[in-house]
């Protein structure tokens, strides 16, 4: 029998052998990647199941209950053009008028939302997108393949400052003018969309489906999207304010192609990065739901008697250099050894007991988790700071003063804290910067040295793709290397993850010999609801899905 597409187009034939090898494992991990992968080239969910000869999971959640207002603890950001969003507190606003073509799942499937299916040929060269039927916009339009384009083009666009997107669709973009290639994006009529890429990449699907990748309307040219609230979802914003609160409430002059949101309305309150006093909230009944539980608060909030959920990710922090960076008429880390001298002084699995309570697993400073389907198990890290010293001595840099950069609360605080620590450890001079989270966010990707939270990515070469190919908006460190774009490059072409892992083995091996990263420790996501709230559950990447959030009375 031959496994097909909703659309009865043939899967790729990596994904049978991929399938086979995953009904002889029994890891969860292999699993996750399998059902990822194979959603992404178009399987439903009970085909990419049903290949590894498992039932499609049914979570008895009850019957939703109509009606309620929920009060979620999150940063309240300002919002700006979708596509240069940095953090997805943003778009969980946004999220309540503002959809996306695909959702990714908890279990790792990626499912269609403004999309109802796609197709991938084997190449993964052309992609071809089917609408959802019947869904219009909320000034009363009709959603076409019209809307689709748009938003593709705006993405390939290169020029766009802090477009983040371009990233995600360099198979798209003519390096020569900086936009969508000419013939590349396709409508073929009111509903259906397709891409022709000259060179393949397998990563678009969970392009879209990554927070930035919010559909807006023909008519939105950029700016705040709070000024012009045409969407597609089904509810609209009643007030907003920056560091303090925003209020979203059912659009009932709107019919919403999903049917009836159950929530009357989600206020989303700012009370800052100190997990204490989001604990302090709760006590006094002032939220009922937190965007994240961390750290030591783990356990605190486990004993206020709330519901507690993790999340399998491949979120994370990296502490890293921003090699351009000018101080002082010097460029400190240009220097690769400073860069391998202040990697090796750091033992990651201590900074993840000191720094995140042993929330997590130590990570690898490479970027690509366990849990990614190429992930290459590389040589154990070795701590050595008397050749980390050596190194910066030999750099000219033993006297030199480093100066790290975090959030000044919570678990970021205290991870940058123990990373100073062994750095002193092995005799260099560092001190300390902790900044409001207003201040750290507006300026996140140009400190020197700092430590940045990255959330998960279901492949590993879509977040080498965002953070370390050379010139793209998310390349905090500025790291630029023949090799690894060459490499990379070629990684996302191809499909078959066995393949696929040979060219990763050298990516990883790339961003450890060049000291790009310190990065301790893989984290484990956790989130605290009252028992009242259902369907909250902690999210791989910390979306949180305001249209199917119900409470029970």
């Amino acid at each position: 029998m031959t496994l097909k597409k909703k659309c009865e187009s043939p899967l790729p034939n990596f994904l049978h052998k991929f399938a086979r090898q995953t009904r002889q494992s029994e890891s969860e991990i292999d699993r996750r990647e399998f059902l990822a992968l194979a959603s992404s080239f178009g399987a439903t969910a009970a085909t990419a199941y049903g290949m590894i000869g498992l039932a499609t999971p049914v979570y008895a959640k009850g019957e939703p209950e109509q009606g309620g207002n929920l009060r979620i603890q999150q940063l309240v950001q300002g919002l700006k053009d979708p596509r240069t969003f940095d953090h997805p507190v943003q778009a969980n606003i946004a999220r309540g008028w503002l959809e996306y073509l695909v959702r990714y799942n908890r279990d790792g499937t990626f499912e269609g939302r403004l999309l109802d299916s796609w197709e991938i040929s084997n190449a993964a060269k052309t992609y071809t997108l089917n609408l959802r039927q019947g869904v219009t916009w909320n000034n009363g339009d009709a959603f076409t393949a019209h809307d689709v384009a748009y938003n593709i083009d705006r993405w390939c666009d290169t020029m766009a400052d802090a477009n983040s997107m371009a990233g995600r669709f360099t198979a798209l973009i003519d390096q020569n003018t900086g936009k969508a290639i000419e013939g590349g994006i396709e409508i073929l009529d009111d509903h259906t969309v397709r891409l022709n890429l000259p060179v393949a990449d397998i990563t678009l699907i969970a392009g879209m489906a990554d927070y930035p990748a919010a559909i807006v309307h023909q008519s939105y040219s950029g700016g705040d999207p709070t000024t012009d609230q045409i969407g597609t979802g089904p509810f609209a914003l009643r007030s907003f304010d920056v560091g303090s609160k925003a209020v979203l409430v059912r659009n009932e002059s709107h019919t919403w192609w999903g049917g009836n949101a159950p929530l009357d309305s989600i206020e989303f309150l700012d009370y800052g990065d100190d997990p204490a006093a989001h604990g302090a909230a709760f006590d006094s009944n002032e939220i009922d739901m937190v965007y994240e539980s961390s750290g030591a608060f783990v356990a605190v909030f486990d004993n206020l008697g709330l519901s507690k959920s993790e999340a399998v990710t491949a979120s994370t922090v990296v502490a890293r250099t921003k090699q351009t960076a000018d101080i002082d008429g010097k460029q400190p880390y240009s220097d690769v050894r400073v860069r391998r001298a202040l990697a090796l002084a750091c033992d990651n699995a201590v900074v993840l007991e000191l720094g995140y309570s042993n929330a997590g697993t130590v990570a690898e400073n490479h970027h690509v988790c366990p849990i990614h389907p190429e992930y290459v198990q590389l040589p154990p890290l070795t701590v050595d700071r008397n050749a980390a010293a050596t190194l910066m001595s030999e750099a000219g840099m033993g006297e030199y003063e480093h100066e790290i950069v975090s959030l000044d609360a919570g678990w970021n605080r205290d991870t940058a804290d123990v990373i100073a620590a062994q750095l002193r450890d092995a005799g260099f001079n560092v001190k300390r910067a902790v900044l409001p989270g207003p201040t750290y966010w507006t300026n996140w990707d140009k400190f020197p040295f700092s430590l940045t939270e990255w959330i998960m990515r279901p492949l590993g070469i879509q977040v080498l793709a965002l953070a370390y190919k050379s010139g793209v908006a998310w390349n905090e460190t500025s790291f630029s290397n023949a090799e690894f774009d060459e490499t990379l490059g070629r990684a996302v072409t191809i499909a078959d993850v066995d393949e696929r892992r040979e060219l990763t083995r050298r990516l990883e091996e790339i961003l450890q010999e060049q000291g790009v990263i310190i990065q301790p420790f893989w984290r484990s996501l956790f989130r605290h609801v009252k028992s009242t709230v259902k369907n909250a559950e902690m999210h791989p990447t910390f979306e949180i899905h305001v249209d199917s959030i119900w409470m029970e009375s």
